[in-house]
């Protein structure tokens, strides 16, 4: 069980400025996600929710602000920190195996110039039986589907055995029983100590998935606990009126369908 310093945040960003082709993406964010909870990030498409977290770790460069993982900078946590990007942001076409995949996530412990030993294989195969792949340990990646990649990359952040987990749309484009797994998982490593961060785009789920939201729209709209920031008021904040009161009253999906900055 991961001893927790609740004074201290998971991740701790201020002032964050983020331009784009000298446009603003994100402006003057403050934000502090707490450790051992799964988070959101949510909002409407051009939010920056995708920006925040790359900003954050430095895959891409603010134009001001000061981040801080676990009350350190980046590069003294980056051990700490397990990163699943959008499956956009892959090349499915690299040729590599799924339990390679798996394997990349030691890497941050061993360094690129030591080879795995037989113990870090047996941890990669145990995180990829844990996400339903074991039988698929030797398939080229452009082999799976949607749902089995986005399992793929789960495993190798499990073999990170990172603090802080940040996932970009880790449900986006999977079917239900893979969400649900996905899911499963989360609650298991937030019950163990955990930090994940997740950004997400089903807002009829935030509050079933959730326990602490942080509500975007190029500016920090709200921040806190999903019973009490994830309100109708800071829906219309973040959404718009019509967007917010279609959900309530009809339940449909939110989910985005314009490419976001």
């Amino acid at each position: 069980m991961t001893q927790i310093d609740k004074k201290v945040p998971a991740l701790h960003i201020e002032n964050l400025t983020m331009v784009y082709r000298e446009e603003p993406v994100l402006w003057d964010v403050h934000v502090d996600f707490p450790q051992g909870q799964i988070s959101a990030i949510i909002g409407p498409n051009g939010a920056g929710k995708s920006t925040l977290i790359k900003g954050a770790m430095g895959l891409l460069k603010p134009l001001s602000g000061h981040v801080e993982f676990l009350g350190k900078a980046f590069k003294e946590q980056y051990k700490n920190i397990a990163y699943v990007s959008q499956a956009r942001d892959v090349n499915w076409d690299f040729p590599t195996t799924v339990l390679d995949v798996a394997l990349m996530g030691r890497y941050s412990q061993l360094g690129w110039i030591r080879r795995p030993k037989a113990s870090d294989k047996e941890l990669a195969e145990a995180a990829l039986d844990r996400m339903g792949l074991l039988s698929m340990a030797n398939r080229q990646i452009s082999e799976l589907s949607g749902g089995q990649r986005q399992r793929v990359f789960l495993a190798r952040a499990l073999c990170q055995e990172a603090e802080i987990l940040i996932l970009d749309e880790p449900l986006q484009g999977v079917d239900k029983k893979t969400e649900g797994l996905i899911m499963q998982i989360l609650d298991e490593l937030g019950s163990q100590g955990k930090s994940i961060i997740v950004v997400h785009h089903d807002l009829n789920t935030v509050e079933a998935y959730f326990e602490h939201v942080v509500m975007l729209n190029r500016v920090l709209v709200a921040d806190g606990p999903v019973d009490t920031t994830f309100t109708k008021g800071n829906i219309e904040k973040a959404y718009g009126k019509t967007l917010s009161t279609r959900k309530r009253e009809t339940g449909t999906s939110t989910e985005p369908t314009q490419k976001e900055a």
